[in-house]
């Protein structure tokens, strides 16, 4: 991309849904806007005069369809994961910084004339503006643990459980044996990490007793999502769901999700 000033931009890699648009300029990363540009930019701003200083910061407003953010440095994991992405310390400091967000957020209220997106956000709805895709893309890294958060195109309204669940989908990863395979070559202790991940967080007892079940949940918003995509016949997800297995793939997630939610209860409860 060649920016106004003709300068050429360096392409950032990781993301499906703005994959090749991205771009670091100097200090700031141009890329396209959300339609509700105008309320997630007001809302990254009042995070940081609360406190959240690991989110980017929006410069100007969004303009051409584009809007330009402060670049974040550091370390962006990208599949297949890094040996440093899938350690203790990496997985218990992603859950603290989403506790972070949660804390700073509870004191900023979400604009409630605001069109938020649905498409990843929790059903059961909520007072805690929830990111909705920490997925392993959305996560800078300095010195092994995670220090900021990008991308919160999709980020609505929720319970913080539900940032959790969609935390621990692709963190600890909540996938079976098989499925795992493909992103990491040690096979995950599954339990113990999401057991990790849920004390980085400091998750209370009940949401503990919950999160099982929410996952679940979580994993059935994501299919859909999918499912809308390739319905709408976005290439990059076509393509990205012929090459993970199809849909059989998904059957067997969610089926192994719920083979083994009580053994996930009890770890989480011990």
């Amino acid at each position: 991309m060649t920016t106004e000033d003709g300068a050429a931009g360096e392409p950032l890699a990781g993301g499906m849904a703005n994959a090749g648009d991205v771009f670091r300029r100097g200090t700031l990363v141009d890329r396209p806007a959300p339609r509700h540009a105008p309320a997630l930019h007001a809302h990254l701003l009042a995070l940081r005069e609360h406190g959240f200083d690991a989110a980017p910061v929006p410069v100007g407003p969004a303009a051409d369809g584009r809007e330009r953010l402060t670049f974040i440095p550091g370390d962006v994991a990208l599949p297949p994961f890094p040996p440093w992405a899938m350690t203790t310390a990496a997985l218990t400091s992603v859950g603290a910084l989403l506790r972070r967000l949660h804390e700073a957020g509870a004191s900023v209220a979400a604009a409630p004339d605001a069109e938020w997106p649905r498409d990843l956000a929790d059903p059961e709805g909520g007072t805690v503006m929830c990111h909705n895709d920490v997925c392993p893309d959305n996560v800078v890294f300095r010195d092994g643990r995670a220090a900021a958060l990008i991308d919160f195109d999709l980020a609505a309204p929720g319970r913080p459980v539900w940032d959790v669940a969609m935390a621990a989908r692709y963190w600890v990863p909540m996938l079976d044996p098989l499925s795992a395979a493909t992103l990491s070559p040690e096979a995950p202790d599954v339990p113990a990490r999401l057991r990790i991940l849920a004390d980085g967080y400091g998750l209370a007892p009940a949401e503990r007793a919950v999160l099982p079940g929410v996952i679940e949940q979580a994993t059935e918003i994501c299919r859909a999502f999918v499912a809308r995509r390739v319905a709408d016949g976005d290439p990059v997800y076509r393509e990205a769901l012929a090459g993970r297995g199809g849909w059989r793939r998904w059957d067997r997630v969610q089926a192994w999700l719920t083979a083994h939610r009580g053994m996930f209860a009890a770890a989480l409860s011990d």
